[in-house]
C-alpha cells in the first residue's frame, strides 16, 4: 500500500497541474482571422511617439496597410470605454494621475506624448478600422470594476463589423467572457516570472507566468512575452492552445507563432 501511496501521490499532482493549464480548444472558424496574421502593436505608431502609440492615426496607419491591431482599454470614472495602455497617465501624458480616476471630459483634455492626439474612446477607434481583426487588452481594474469593463467593451465589440478577440494578464476577466460570450476568441496574457513581479506578488506572478489560472480562463490561446516559455505553457500549447507571441521586432518571430503581435518594423501582413 505503501508502494501505492508513492505512485498515486505523483501521478495526482501531474493531473492537477494538466487541470490547471490545460485550454479550451477553439473553434476553427473564431482562430482563422488571426491566425498567420502580423498584428500591429498599439497601432502602427512610431518609437518616438512622434505618431503615438493607441492613437486614432497609429490605428487607421494599421488599417491602411491591411493589418490586424492590438490596443488596451480602460474605464474611466464615468464609465466611458478608453484605449490607453498605462494604468497611470504619466508616461504619455505627464500627469500624474491614474486613468480610472479622471472623467472622459478631463482624459479627452490631455494630448499623447506631447502631440496633438488625444485618448480615444473605443468606438471611436473601431470607427477607423473599418473591420480589420483586433485584440482587444482589457486591463485589470484597481477599482474594482473589471466586470464593468469587460461588459462596456463586449457591447462594442458586438457593433464591430470584423473579428475580434479579447485577451487580459487578468484570468478573472478572461473568466468573464469565457461565461458570458463564449463565442469569442479569447486569450490569456502571460510573461516570465521575473517580469509580472513589477506588477504583483512573487507568488502571483509564478503562477500567472506558468499559466495556472488557466482552470479558471481556458483560454483559447496564450499571448506569452517572447523568451523563454515554462513546460506548463509549452504543454497547453500542446494540448491545443494557440501561440501568440508579443512583443515582436523581428520577422523570425513568425517561425514559432501562431499569430506575432509586432512593433517598430514593417513585417508582410500574413505569414501563413
Amino acid at each position: 500500500m505503501s508502494v501505492l501511496k508513492y505512485l498515486l501521490i505523483p501521478a495526482a499532482a501531474a493531473a492537477g497541474g494538466l487541470f490547471c493549464v490545460a485550454p479550451e480548444k477553439a473553434d476553427p472558424s473564431l482562430l482563422v482571422p488571426f491566425l498567420g496574421r502580423n498584428i500591429a502593436h498599439r497601432g502602427l505608431y512610431a518609437g518616438d511617439q512622434s505618431v503615438p502609440e493607441n492613437s486614432l492615426p497609429a490605428f487607421a496607419a494599421a488599417a491602411a496597410d491591411g493589418y490586424g491591431v492590438e490596443l488596451d482599454v480602460h474605464l474611466s470614472s464615468d464609465g466611458q470605454v478608453v484605449v490607453f495602455h498605462d494604468d497611470s497617465l504619466k508616461r504619455m501624458c505627464g500627469v500624474d494621475r491614474e486613468v480610472e480616476d479622471l472623467t472622459l471630459r478631463e482624459l479627452s483634455s490631455l494630448y499623447l506624448a506631447g502631440s496633438r492626439e488625444t485618448i480615444p474612446l473605443l468606438r471611436d477607434v473601431f470607427a477607423v478600422l473599418g473591420g480589420v481583426p483586433v485584440i482587444v487588452e482589457l486591463k485589470h481594474s484597481n477599482t474594482g470594476r473589471g466586470d464593468l469593463l469587460c461588459e462596456k467593451t463586449l457591447e462594442h465589440i458586438r457593433n464591430y463589423p470584423g473579428p475580434v478577440c479579447v485577451q487580459s494578464f487578468d484570468p478573472f476577466l478572461v473568466r468573464w467572457f469565457r461565461k458570458t460570450a463564449p463565442d469569442l476568441l479569447r486569450g490569456q496574457l502571460s510573461a516570465q516570472t521575473e517580469d509580472l513581479k513589477q506588477g504583483t506578488s512573487a507568488g502571483t506572478a509564478v503562477l500567472l507566468s506558468h499559466c495556472l489560472f488557466n482552470f479558471l480562463s481556458r483560454p483559447n490561446y496564450i499571448a506569452y512575452r517572447i523568451g523563454k516559455k515554462p513546460l506548463s505553457v509549452r504543454l497547453s500549447e500542446r494540448m491545443g492552445a494557440a501561440r501568440a507571441a508579443w512583443t515582436s521586432h523581428d520577422p523570425e518571430t513568425e517561425k514559432a507563432a501562431d499569430i506575432v503581435i509586432f512593433e517598430h518594423y514593417r513585417p508582410s501582413v500574413r505569414f501563413r
